[in-house]
């Protein structure tokens, strides 16, 4: 069991926990910082309002991040934007 603070709110969290909680949650589209939770990725955004109950307002994809890479999950950046092609 692991503590973290999200949105200055301190929460005691355990990787299974988090794995049980996201079982059975869709994942929304990802268009910014993702988490590896099992074999499904889910934006840090959801896993956080799932597992915190706050709103995603509240916190930052940041915090979220830190605070699942400290439980042990891969966490992966924003995907990079499409670059515009050159006008030719």
């Amino acid at each position: 069991m692991m503590r973290v603070t999200i949105a200055g709110v301190f929460f005691y969290l355990q990787a299974n926990e988090v794995e049980q909680k996201m079982s059975a949650v869709d994942p929304e589209p990802i268009s910014g910082d993702s988490v590896l939770v099992g074999s499904v990725a889910y934006p840090v955004k959801q896993v956080g309002r799932i597992v915190t109950g706050q709103d995603p307002r509240d916190f930052s994809a940041g915090e979220m991040v830190r605070a699942l890479r400290q439980l042990g999950f891969t966490c992966k950046p924003r995907p990079a934007s499409a670059e515009p092609s050159a006008l030719l």
